[in-house]
């Protein structure tokens, strides 16, 4: 019940406990915890899976025990893996639009999808822009926990290193030769705000790969990830086209000395991650509204999918922001990270090499880097490479919080980057502390 919550915290075990009250329903539906959490599972309070009612009001503490209607691990697994959702993505119709698609002009394509795509504004689940359902899941029930042990403060490990209040990640998906070509500018770029990103790398049919192109991108001290295959949107069409193509996929992984994946246009299914032989996914949405697969993972945070690390993607990617929503300013990048700021969870990006080679979308692009390197000044931002975050996040799950004669400490290895904090109760809202 409590696994999922220690996990994200970091925090002592015997002090977080709740429990089960009441049999589960048989089917899973929707309901909140609160006015603003949305939860999907099974409950002992709804008895049909259209219910929708607050679990919050059900809440009841017992001796330090924090008795629930849900199981929380569920829960959590549910949004994160997206269980609440059926995969769509119809293979023939994805075939065929890949198969035309070299033929297709941006504004084809982009015409093609503002018709597939004009409902985005009607999906109420995941909250656009930001969905951050498991994240207030988890702060409602430390401070519950809390409440019952009667605790105004309780420590965890911090989620960031060197106490960074924040973290971002700026990755590039190269789609076509153009793309690839205008790598070495896009480095300039990024290299004149003092930000290092991660490219992804197609590895088959759509552009040459020459060892010198990958050479440049290590030595200028960028990473190479790899891209889906081909690209041709039917990496997940059945398993068994899966499992014959994970076979190359993990193959040019080892040749390119790549440490993540990412599928292409973000088509996804978490339950067929263990045949990835990657330390880290990029290819799971926040929210997903603008994406050929809908969805998302409704968290700001990394996330194990087995031995895979998630990366989820938490911004709108430059395509849909350019082509879809039409808009060539930084508006709505700020606003996801104000909200991301808030949670002190993670910001990642796309940007194509491919989309900003023109100079209006240029512009854009450069005003986004100057301003995540003016965060990095004011607020200590992390600004990081993918391998950098999933090292991090890995040394930190393996981090404990103990006992110390002047308080508590934090043990394991990679305690030196490490930073205390603690999770303060004021009344019904929680905040976060770092230790002095």
């Amino acid at each position: 019940m409590q696994k999922a919550l220690i996990e994200y915290y970091r925090c002592p075990e015997d002090m977080v406990e709740l429990r089960l009250a009441g049999r589960l329903s048989e089917y899973a539906g929707y309901f909140r915890f609160g006015p603003e959490t949305t939860c999907y599972g099974r409950s002992s309070t709804a008895a049909r899976s259209h219910d929708v009612h607050d679990a919050a009001s059900r809440v009841k503490t017992d001796n330090g025990i924090v008795d629930l209607r849900f199981d929380p691990d569920e829960v959590v697994d549910n949004l994160r893996l997206e269980r609440y959702c059926s995969i769509v993505h119809p293979p023939f119709v994805s075939k065929l639009y890949y198969a035309l698609r070299p033929f297709l002009s941006v504004s084809v394509r982009k015409h093609l999808q503002r018709m597939r795509l004009n409902d985005w504004r009607d999906i109420p689940f995941p909250r656009w822009p930001i969905d951050a359902s498991v994240d207030r899941l988890f702060e409602q029930l430390l401070l519950l926990s809390m409440k019952a042990r009667g605790l105004d403060a309780l420590p965890f490990v911090w989620f960031w290193p060197d106490g960074a209040p924040n973290c971002v990640v700026m990755t590039h998906d190269v789609e076509e030769l153009g793309g690839r070509d205008f790598c070495s500018q896009l480095m300039d770029i990024d290299d004149s705000a003092g930000i290092k990103a991660s490219f992804q790398i197609i590895p088959e049919s759509r552009y040459p790969v020459p060892e010198s192109f990958l050479d440049e991108i290590r030595a200028r001290g960028f990473e190479i990830n790899v891209h889906d295959l081909d690209h041709d949107g039917r990496l997940f069409a059945h398993r068994d086209l899966f499992l014959r193509r994970v076979e190359k996929i993990n193959a040019h992984g080892r040749r390119y000395r790549a440490l993540g994946f990412r599928s292409g246009a973000l088509y996804r299914n978490q339950a067929w991650y263990d045949a990835l032989d990657f330390l880290y996914d990029m290819s799971v949405p926040n929210v997903a509204h603008l994406d050929p697969q809908r969805g998302g993972c409704c968290t700001l945070m990394p996330y194990f999918i087995g031995r895979i690390l998630e990366l989820p993607l938490t911004t709108i990617q430059d395509y849909s922001l350019f082509h879809i929503l039409n808009d060539y300013s930084i508006a709505l990048w700020k606003q996801q990270l104000d909200t991301i700021d808030k949670a002190h969870g993670l910001a990642t990006f796309i940007v194509h090499p491919d989309y900003i080679i023109p100079e209006r979308a240029r512009a854009t692009y450069r005003a986004l880097v100057e301003h995540l390197a003016a965060r990095r000044e004011e607020q200590r931002t992390w600004i990081a490479l993918p391998r950098e975050v999933s090292r991090w996040w890995r040394d930190r799950s393996a981090l404990r919080v103990v006992p110390d004669p002047r308080g508590w400490r934090i043990e394991g290895e990679g305690k030196d980057r490490a930073r205390l904090a603690f999770a303060m109760s004021f009344g019904d809202r929680l905040e976060y502390r770092l230790a002095a």
